[in-house]
């Protein structure tokens, strides 16, 4: 008797353990994505800061791999969400071709955002749709596949070559400190 009540309480003990943790873990998904897409960038920022919630994957590698940055446009903040994002699907094996595209999206938004702040907001939006082809083309390759990599590739050096004409117009009209 005594064997039979023990085990059924250690049943219902670990039926009752599994709940809160299936609980935590979609509480995890719903904050992940209210910070990817519902808080401002300097209200992700600032939990980004405090670490809040610890529970979340913070690491972050700043504008990894990211192409030259000549000008200094603030897009390293927009860069921590987006390692966020990806770092945090992929732990939520949410990491899909979709969750990327939606990922990514953002992160154009973001450095949208940044370039609102700036002298040069045009060659900023310029740099930024560079960064967006960038992670597109190059970022999370694990899901993509590779016919769409190849596509992705030639709209990356697209943008480059936007961005460097748009560069070069720039120095021509005296627009760019000397030395870029």
């Amino acid at each position: 008797m005594m064997f039979k009540l023990s085990t059924l309480l250690l049943g219902l003990a670990s039926s009752a353990f599994a709940v809160p943790l299936e609980s935590r873990q979609s509480s995890l998904v719903a904050v992940t994505d209210n910070y990817l897409y519902s808080l401002t960038l300097p209200q992700f920022t600032a939990k980004r800061n405090a670490r809040d919630p610890a529970t979340l994957d913070w690491t972050t590698d700043g504008c990894t791999m990211s192409p030259d940055n000549p000008l200094g446009f603030p897009f390293t903040p927009a860069c921590h969400r987006h390692d966020f994002g990806y770092h945090n699907y992929r732990i939520q094996n949410r990491f899909t071709t979709s969750g990327k595209q939606r990922i990514d999206d953002q992160f154009k938004k973001d450095l949208y955002y940044q370039c609102s702040s700036v002298t040069l907001s045009g060659l900023c939006r310029g740099l930024a749709d560079v960064y967006y082809a960038a992670v597109r083309a190059f970022g999370g390759s694990d899901a993509n596949s590779k016919r769409a990599e190849d596509a992705l590739v030639a709209e990356y050096e697209e943008k480059l070559a936007i961005y460097n004409q748009m560069l070069d117009e720039a120095r021509e009209q005296g627009l760019l400190p000397e030395g870029v």
